[in-house]
């Protein structure tokens, strides 16, 4: 008989400790970035119930290397086992090429960051938009093996990576059953269809 295949959830990190209560131009915003992106978390928060009850069910946990998602790990499993991938970090975020003296918040040019990077192949340098879904493929394929395996699979990461390791999970027949937002802490259940 053949072994019922498990879940997986993937969450986005929590609240980190970078301000974004803050107006930048395109340079600034490649250093607010820069500093998001070796940041950790605003302390002394806490994982929403039905997240934590999910991570405690966890067979496997999949985290990014960012210090945010590694952290949030934490908030959620405490000392167990947990699998740190580079290939589960955020796709870039460069900034587009707005006059200097143009100034918004980090929200705003993430907006317009990723739009250029996605729409225009806008990297500066950093990993596109193929190799950013080559890399979400890739993953997608290993953490779906774990759950084909009957295992309940818990990934931490990012919020637009998530977005792409779904689509990519989609198309190796996952289907999501759940989901909640976009913001911090948001989580999103697949099962086998």
């Amino acid at each position: 008989m053949a072994r019922q295949a498990g879940t997986i959830t993937i969450a986005r990190h929590g609240e980190p400790a970078l301000s974004r209560d803050v107006r930048l131009n395109a340079a600034d915003y490649e250093t607010f970035w820069a500093q998001y992106e070796i940041g950790g978390l605003v302390a002394g928060q806490s994982a929403p119930e039905h997240l934590t009850e999910t991570a405690k069910k966890a067979d496997v946990v999949f985290v990014s290397t960012r210090r945010r998602a590694i952290e949030s790990a934490r908030i959620l499993v405490g000392n167990r086992e947990v699998f740190e991938d580079v290939r589960l970090i955020e796709a870039p975020l460069p900034s587009p090429p707005f006059p200097g003296l143009l100034k918004m918040s980090p929200r705003l040019w993430g907006f317009f960051a990723r739009f250029w990077w996605w729409w225009f192949n806008h990297h500066k340098g950093q990993e596109t938009r193929k190799q950013a879904s080559a890399r979400a493929k890739a993953i997608a394929g290993e953490i779906a093996a774990q759950a084909e395996q009957g295992k309940t699979v818990l990934v931490i990461a990012h919020g637009f990576f998530n977005a792409m390791l779904g689509v990519e999970l989609g198309r190796l027949g996952w289907r999501k059953v759940w989901g909640r937002g976009w913001k911090y802490w948001s989580t999103r259940r697949y099962e086998r269809r």
